[in-house]
């Protein structure tokens, strides 16, 4: 197969040469089947047509010789023209310049066409001129007269048979009369029976019963004629009218007669029928047979319209073939002087701009292409050498670019109006865990939801929490408007935070195991001492003291822990997302300070069924149970202060929806302090005896938490503390930091 030589300087654009390509190789041999199938059909049709209008008429009309001629010319000359097609693709494959012939193409169809168009419109003109001629001594007038006569003998007929029939029914009708007051053996009934059939103009007459049992029975007779009129009545006969009919004709040579009902008993049926001359069906017969003669006479005018309008079509299609024939002797000798040009453009396309063809004298359009042709080579030479100056230059800006790109720590995204990545470095590929490939086209959002966010907002910087494969991270980033779109810088801070979080946890675990470790054992073995020796002896609410007991001995133990990883790691202990029960955790937050403060009402507002969110249980529970207490805390120094309110309370409201939950602790207490902005700094209190950890501890637990703490006024005094999650972000870290937290247990033993 020869592939497709591009022409130089083709401006057609490239998914309509690659259509041409699959019309030429895949379509075009489908539509010389198609062709020719169609054209073995029209011809099969009008061999039918033909045949199946034989008998009807001597001369096909004008229109349909016409229709039959085009349609039959048609495809065959497309035929013809897609034959040659073939032909001239061949010898444009054997001539020096090769390719696909299209130039013999070319010429085939535009010589065709002009053959084509000229030669239907001289067949259609010729074959009216003949019809016209023909027309002369087979007019519709003539064939109108014959068909007339017997249409005329047809109709006297039919008006014979419609008559008897009407005289039929009517006079059923009057016999049924009769025969109510006469019986019809009676001498007045065969009397009226007999004027009847005179004063109808009838014939004879019959009266007749049928039955299966006993056939056929004459009942009354008027036969002058003296025939046997029982033979007439047969059951063919009668069917039509048990199912309904009126009445049923007799036809016979030399008279006409009827069957009709008579409302006189069941199945019995009245005869009646007249005589005609029988000139009258000579007559019928000879209009017949005149009108058959008249048809032979047109079925040999046909043939000579045939052979006529068949030499029409022979000499179009010759007319048609010696123009495919021209066409293709004078492609050949087109397609000599450009083979020089072909071979030029061969090797311009190769890539050899310096292709010249030799000049030539002769002014025609061909020399005129060649001048052309070197003059184009060379302003391609000269503008390709100075394109390829200009790609070296963007090459070199490029790689430089990239280069300063791949040696920046910040991570640099560019994406467009619609948001799509159009180009990141290996520092924001590296953080995102994607390649380039892969990061390119793809919206933001699918990317980086947080990033995508960050953009819906209008701070031209912003610290935002990302979740870079399952781990979280801490990121500062800036955006710049560029024209069509925007430009995100960003460097990873995690590191940053955790090392001041572990020099700021540092400091608290020395305090903590100062303060704290030394009390807890005498505690716990207090506890387990009571539990030993009174949780028998204890008969009044002994499962209280057994649950209060055991809370003790297990929040110690969990201080212990909590103390030992301080003063091993220096930091808080990595949480372990795990699916929760945020209801179960409020609930046993506030039952350890609810058994402790029976003054205060406390209350838990959760829906049902209860939400679930992907927490660390142990560090959300202390983190609530530290809220809580510093509600407790706010009550009591009101109460110090002597302002007492009448019922003092603590609710807690859990709320879900549009992603987030948030849990509300609201107290009744002293309220917040002026400086509120800092209650959450280490060391931070407004108590005598207090250490300012406890809400420090509680926002880093929920800022761990991808979460926010805010502080608000209740309504008539005290203090809101509302915690927020995401959790949808939460949702994708379900199982996070349990491995690590694993591999840190394996290495220390």
């Amino acid at each position: 197969m020869n592939a497709e030589v591009p022409i130089p300087g083709e401006t057609r654009p490239r998914w309509r040469r690659r259509l041409a390509v699959t019309f030429g190789r895949r379509i075009l041999p489908i539509v010389e089947l198609l062709t020719g199938g169609v054209l073995i059909a029209i011809v099969t049709i009008s061999y039918f047509i033909i045949s199946t209008q034989q008998g009807e008429q001597g001369l096909l009309t004008p229109p349909v010789v016409a229709t039959l001629l085009v349609a039959n010319l048609v495809p065959a000359m497309a035929l013809m023209v897609l034959i040659a097609r073939r032909f001239a693709m061949r010898r444009a494959a054997r001539s020096p310049i090769g390719g696909k012939g299209r130039l013999h193409v070319r010429l085939v169809a535009i010589f065709s066409l002009i053959a084509a168009v000229p030669t239907l419109m001289v067949v259609v003109f010729a074959s009216l001129i003949f019809q016209v001629g023909n027309e002369f001594w087979f007019s519709p007038r003539a064939r109108s007269m014959i068909e007339n006569a017997n249409a005329l003998g047809q109709q006297a007929y039919t008006q014979e048979r419609d008559r008897v029939q009407k005289e039929a029914t009517t006079m059923s009708l009057d016999l049924a009369g009769y025969l109510e007051e006469y019986p019809i053996d009676s001498l007045e009934f065969m009397e009226g029976f007999g004027k009847q059939v005179l004063y109808r103009n009838l014939s004879e007459a019959l009266i007749v019963t049928v039955t299966p049992e006993r056939g056929v029975q004459t009942l009354a007779l008027v036969n002058p004629y003296d025939r046997q009129l029982e033979k007439l009545v047969t059951p063919d006969r009668i069917a039509p009218l048990r199912a309904g009919a009126p009445s049923v004709v007799v036809r016979e040579k030399n008279r006409i007669g009827a069957i009709t009902p008579l409302a006189f008993g069941k199945d019995v049926y009245l005869y009646a029928a007249r005589d005609h001359d029988s000139s009258m069906v000579d007559q019928l017969q000879r209009a017949e047979e005149v009108l058959k003669s008249y048809n032979s006479l047109v079925a040999r005018a046909r043939v000579l319209q045939l052979r006529f309008n068949a030499a029409l079509l022979l000499v179009s299609l010759l007319i048609t073939g010696a123009a495919v024939w021209i066409a293709l002797r004078v492609a050949d000798r087109l397609v000599r002087p450009v083979s020089e040009l072909v071979d030029a453009a061969g090797r311009v396309t190769a890539g050899d701009l310096s292709a010249r063809v030799p000049a030539t004298t002769v002014r025609d359009e061909v020399g005129t292409l060649g001048n052309a042709f070197n003059r184009m080579t060379r302003r391609l030479e000269e503008q390709t050498g100075a394109l390829v100056s200009a790609n070296e230059q963007l090459d070199s800006r490029r790689m430089f670019m990239e280069a300063v790109l791949s040696g920046v720590s910040a991570g640099v995204i560019s994406v467009d109006a619609g948001r799509s990545v159009r180009l990141t470095n290996s520092s924001a590929e590296a953080l995102l865990k994607t390649d380039k490939d892969a990061a390119a086209g793809r919206p933001l959002d699918e990317l980086a939801p947080e990033l995508n966010k960050f953009l819906d907002g209008g701070e031209r910087e912003d610290i935002i929490q990302v979740a870079s494969a399952g781990e979280p991270r801490t990121l500062a980033v800036k955006r710049v408007r560029v024209e069509g779109g925007h430009v995100l810088t960003f460097d990873d801070i995690t590191e940053q935070l955790l090392d001041q979080r572990r020099a700021a946890w540092s400091d608290v675990a020395r305090r903590i195991a100062h303060e704290i470790k030394n009390p807890l054992t005498p505690i716990q073995l207090a506890a387990e001492r009571l539990q030993r020796r009174y949780g028998k002896e204890i008969s009044s609410d002994s499962a209280t003291f057994e649950q209060l007991t055991g809370t003790i001995v297990r929040q110690v133990g969990d201080l212990r822990r909590m103390v030992d990883e301080f003063s091993s790691f220096a930091r808080m202990p990595k949480p372990i997302f795990r699916e929760e029960s945020l209801a179960e955790i409020a609930r046993h937050a506030l039952f350890l300070h609810e058994v402790a403060h029976p003054d205060i009402a406390f209350s838990l507002d959760a829906p049902d069924p209860a939400p679930l969110l992907v927490c660390d249980r142990r560090q959300l529970g202390q983190a609530l149970t530290n809220v809580v207490k510093n509600a407790v805390e706010a009550i009591q120094q009101k109460h110090d202060e002597g302002r007492l309110g009448a019922a003092e309370t603590i609710a807690m409201t859990i709320r879900q929806g549009a992603g987030r939950v948030c849990i509300d602790v609201q107290d009744s207490g002293i309220g917040l302090p002026p400086d509120r902005g800092r209650i959450t700094e280490p060391y931070m209190t407004t108590r005598v005896k207090g250490t300012g950890l406890g809400l420090a501890i509680v926002k880093k637990i929920v800022e761990e938490h991808f979460g926010s703490i805010a502080f608000e006024d209740a309504p008539g005094g005290g203090t809101i503390v509302r915690l927020a999650f995401d959790s949808e972000t939460l949702a994708r870290l379900d199982g996070a930091g349990e491995h690590d937290d694993h591999r840190d247990m394996a290495a220390n033993g």
